[in-house]
C-alpha cells in the first residue's frame, strides 16, 4: 500500500511540472517556430496532405471521420486533417497551445474542437466508443509514467473498428545512441545509453529551443519507453497490433543512415 501511495505521488508530481512547463510561453514559441497564425495557416492549406506526413497514408480518406489527436499541441495535424474533411478534436494541457491551434483553425477557415485537460482525464467528457481515428506523434508517450492507463483510454476512446495510430521517436535513437554533428559527412553516433532504463530523465520542455526569450528552458520530466513496452501495453489494452513500421530519417537520405529514428504503430479495436 506505502509503495502504491508513493507511486502515485511519483506521477502527480511528475504531471504538475510537465504542465507547468508546457503553459509558459508555448504560443511565443510557435510564433517563432511557424510564423503568426494567419503565416502557418497559408502554409498548411497549400497541402494538408504533406503536414501530415506518414501518418497520411496510415489513415486513408478522413473525410467525414471523427478523429481525435491525443496531445495535440499547436494544432497544425488537426488543421490538417480539418482541411482534408475530418472532425477532429484536439487535447492537450496547455493554454498557450489551445490559443494557437484556433487560431490557426480559424485562419485556415476550419473548425477543430480543442479541450483542455489531461489526457487521462477524459472520462469526465463521455468520450467513449466515439472515434474512428485516435493519434498521437512525435514526443507523446514519455510523459507518462504508465503506459497501461493511456492504452486504456485509446481503446475507450474509440468506436468499433477504429483505428489508433502511434507515431513517435525511435528507442533506439532516444534510448541507445548519442549523436554528434550537424551534416551527414560529420555525423558520428555512439552506443552510450541504456535500452532498459526505466529511471526519469529531465530535460529541457521541446519548445524551448524555439524561444527567443533570454528566460531558462523549462524543464519536464520523461520516462523513455523501449518498444517492446510500447507495443505490449497497447496489446494488453485489447487492441489488435496491425502494422509496426520502423522509420529512417526521413528528412534526407543518407543522414543517420541505417538507423530507426521513428516508428508508426497502427493498432485497432475490435469486437468478436
Amino acid at each position: 500500500m506505502q509503495e502504491e501511495h508513493t507511486e502515485n505521488n511519483k506521477k502527480k508530481i511528475c504531471i504538475d511540472i510537465n504542465e507547468e512547463a508546457w503553459n509558459k510561453e508555448t504560443y511565443n514559441a510557435w510564433v517563432e517556430r511557424f510564423g503568426t497564425p494567419e503565416e502557418a495557416a497559408s502554409k498548411i492549406k497549400k497541402n494538408p496532405a504533406k503536414i501530415l506526413s506518414v501518418l497520411y497514408n496510415k489513415f486513408g480518406d478522413v473525410k467525414g471521420k471523427k478523429i481525435m489527436n491525443l496531445m495535440g499541441s499547436n494544432g497544425n495535424r488537426a488543421v490538417a486533417l480539418a482541411l482534408l474533411g475530418a472532425d477532429v478534436t484536439v487535447v492537450d494541457f496547455s493554454e498557450g497551445n489551445k490559443i494557437y491551434a484556433l487560431d490557426l483553425a480559424k485562419e485556415a477557415n476550419v473548425k477543430i474542437e480543442y479541450i483542455l485537460s489531461d489526457v487521462l482525464e477524459l472520462h469526465k467528457y463521455n468520450l467513449n466508443n466515439t472515434y474512428d481515428i485516435v493519434f498521437a506523434e512525435m514526443g507523446i508517450i514519455h510523459y507518462f509514467l504508465d503506459l497501461k492507463p493511456f492504452m486504456s483510454l485509446v481503446s475507450n476512446l474509440l468506436a468499433p473498428n477504429g483505428i489508433f495510430v502511434l507515431r513517435d521517436f525511435h528507442p533506439v535513437s532516444t534510448k541507445l545512441i548519442t549523436s554528434r554533428g550537424s551534416t551527414a559527412k560529420v555525423r558520428k553516433h555512439k552506443v552510450t545509453g541504456d535500452y532498459f532504463d526505466t529511471t526519469l530523465e529531465e530535460k529541457d520542455a521541446a519548445y524551448s529551443k524555439y524561444l527567443v526569450s533570454d528566460s531558462s528552458p523549462q524543464k519536464v520530466l520523461l520516462r523513455k519507453w523501449n518498444l517492446g513496452e510500447i507495443i505490449t501495453a497497447a496489446a494488453e489494452s485489447g487492441l489488435i497490433i496491425k502494422s509496426l513500421d520502423e522509420e529512417p530519417n526521413l528528412s534526407c537520405e543518407n543522414f543517420d543512415k541505417g538507423i530507426p529514428k521513428t516508428f508508426t504503430l497502427v493498432a485497432e479495436k475490435r469486437y468478436f
